[in-house]
């Protein structure tokens, strides 16, 4: 058996052990001989020469692999160079996926496996190490993967979803929220805020457009009735509503009037965005207005960033700041 596989058992698949030697074992970094190309193939089952090969690189180039060369002394060593993917993109990928608090740790560390296979085996292991720096608390809903697959069959199809939708009570069990009743909603569209993934979808019952955390809706099912709410999601600025929103807490969104110290500007800009309008209230302050869901986490996140901010306009959350103020110093007080 082992004279018959050095004769080229595995002659027919040639090309695809060679494409298959260049991906896993070369990269900018690290190449292989002629030599050690012809005893990998033979580990293969597959009998190789030098004349021939070449021949396969130039195959293996004209079909789109970048085979590249390089002459050092008497040897020449080959690898492969261009990928679909550089290194420091999959870098980039990785770390969203390890980050990224809706995907559960068994599932990223699938993921990362598969990006893995998409260099070398040596690169390979540097995507490898950035796991382990992975610590964070991820979902632990693991049908998540699936349930952003379903809800998009949805949307493709311009079909309504129904789903249970649970909480956490203080036993760490699944409570279901509507005493387990059945939601049904028009799916319009997924975001991705504050770490988690959200759907968007309109509630024919309440006419208006809500959003709900994905990992946590359960025995999500399409059905045959079509979406409704197509205008009002139309007139739904998306956009705009995610920059309102302070956690994914919903509130009544009010055009709120800021004045702050200039050093706060660039805390506002990367809240709101560039576009904001900025007025000089003096050499050292100005204000701005924003459009903001509000909420008690948006009164909370005014709080935090300390005395050079506060609310100015309009009176009612300028007293709603007030109030919360007075029922923290309550509940603190000895």
């Amino acid at each position: 058996m082992a004279n018959k596989e050095r004769k080229g058992d595995n002659q027919k698949l040639k090309m695809l052990y060679l494409a298959k030697i260049f991906s896993e074992e070369t990269d900018d970094n690290h190449a292989l001989t002629m030599p050690q190309i012809i005893e990998k193939l033979s580990a293969c089952g597959v009998h190789a020469d030098r004349k021939t090969l070449y021949l396969d690189f130039e195959e293996l180039r004209h079909f789109g692999l970048d085979i590249i060369a390089v002459k050092e002394g008497r040897d020449c060593f080959y690898h492969l160079g261009g990928r679909d993917f550089e290194l420091p993109e999959l870098k980039l990928l990785v770390d969203s996926v390890q980050s990224a608090k809706f995907i559960t740790d068994k599932k990223s560390k699938e993921l990362i496996k598969k990006l893995e296979a998409l260099v070398s085996k040596h690169e390979g292991k540097q995507l490898h190490r950035q796991v382990i720096i992975s610590g964070r608390i991820k979902t632990m809903n693991e049908s998540i993967y699936y349930n952003v697959d379903k809800l998009h069959e949805a949307i493709g199809a311009d079909s309504q979803i129904r789903f249970k939708y649970y909480q956490w009570n203080v036993e760490k069990k699944m409570e279901m929220r509507k005493d387990g009743a059945w939601y049904h909603v028009s799916p319009w569209g997924l975001m991705w805020d504050d770490e988690n993934y959200y759907l968007v979808g309109y509630d024919a019952e309440d006419g208006k457009i809500k959003h709900y955390r994905v990992d946590k809706m359960l025995r999500i099912a399409v059905t045959d009735e079509r979406r409704k709410g197509k205008d009002q999601f139309k007139a739904f600025n998306l956009p705009r509503y995610t920059k309102s929103l302070f956690g994914m807490y919903g509130g009544e969104e009010t055009r709120v009037t800021i004045e702050a110290d200039n050093s706060m500007v660039g805390v506002l800009i990367d809240r709101f965005g560039k576009d904001i309008f900025i007025a000089p209230v003096d050499e050292n302050h100005f204000r701005t207005n924003v459009n903001v869901a509000v909420s008690n986490q948006f009164l909370g996140w005014i709080m935090a960033l300390g005395e050079g901010i506060k609310i100015v306009a309009p009176d009612t959350v300028v007293e709603q700041m007030r109030a919360e103020a007075k029922r923290l110093t309550e509940q603190y007080k000895d």
